[in-house]
């Protein structure tokens, strides 16, 4: 491999050493104590030091390290980013606590439902996808209704912003949701999409019930889940995209599929869709029940 012996047994030891491992850890580019004005000049830290201790005792002391470090380049036009402005203030122990924001929308936990019929609980998740020619990523977020298994809604673009969470799930109760129908649950993980302002200011004025599951239990949104899974498994995984426009007609084709041609073994061998028009004709839903 080109590697000398005494290297290779060297760094073993190093790697095999808890002491050293923890030093190597926390070592780094030691701070050169002084920083330059936009002049050249030096300015020592303990100079700094002194400057913000001046201002702490004066009106400023409202002020987080951000503020401060502006203050120190305003008045003494010292060069001092806000990194070294926070190591400063946390030395010399005037460093602020972080404001602790409280969320717009509290999260509400997920219940087990017993769901009965369509339209009772949609899950919402994103997936990734790839376009191997681009040497980029583009999103697609997913609305499965758990009950007939129909994807409901669909984006698909270069970004994925609460923007777009709201738009497709808005669009997909125009499609469902006859007027005077009882709106369904919409469950999800704790994205940035869907913790966001905006999402849960959209589900508040349409009376959604917006549950969203612990972190790390995927399982609790199986459905959805499942069905990137097999997205990946039957398209993704199979296909080189060269560019988003062939991407987008690749997956635009095989949603077509899924819903409407593709069998599902736990919907009696049936596509999402046809599976959707056949539970509404039954007349009888205790019959209907005890086929299921």
């Amino acid at each position: 491999m080109g590697l000398s012996e005494s290297t290779y047994y060297d760094r073993k030891k190093r790697m095999s050493d808890p002491e050293r491992r923890s030093r190597a850890r926390h070592s780094g580019r030691p701070a050169p104590g002084y920083s330059y004005t936009f002049n050249g000049e030096q300015v020592s830290d303990d100079q700094i030091n002194s400057w913000l201790l001046e201002l702490i005792e004066g009106e400023e002391h409202v002020y987080g390290y951000k503020f401060l470090g502006h203050c120190i380049r305003d008045r003494y036009n010292v060069r001092l980013n806000k990194k070294k402005s926070h190591r400063l203030c946390k030395e010399l122990g005037i460093l602020q606590k972080a404001r602790q924001r409280k969320p717009a929308h509290p999260r509400r936990l997920p219940k087990n439902r017993v769901v009965t019929g369509s339209n009772q609980l949609w899950q919402m998740d994103i997936k990734y996808g790839y376009v191997i020619g681009r040497e980029r990523f583009f999103f697609v977020l997913s609305i499965i209704d758990v009950f007939d298994r129909v994807v409901v809604g669909q984006y698909r673009g270069p970004v994925c912003e609460a923007k777009h969470a709201v738009q497709t799930l808005c669009h997909a109760l125009q499609k469902r949701i006859q007027p005077g129908e009882p709106m369904p649950v919409i469950r999800t993980d704790n994205g940035p999409q869907f913790v966001s302002k905006l999402f849960g200011d959209m589900c508040e004025s349409l009376e959604l019930i917006h549950e969203r599951i612990p972190p790390r239990t995927p399982n609790m949104n199986a459905y959805i889940e499942s069905f990137h899974s097999v997205l990946e498994r039957h398209l993704f995984s199979l296909r080189d995209f060269m560019t988003f426009e062939e991407a987008y007609e690749a997956l635009d084709g095989y949603m077509d599929f899924y819903n409407n041609r593709k069998m599902h073994g736990s919907l009696k061998r049936m596509p999402p869709a046809v599976f959707s028009v056949w539970v509404k004709t039954q007349e009888d839903t205790s019959e209907f029940h005890k086929a299921m």
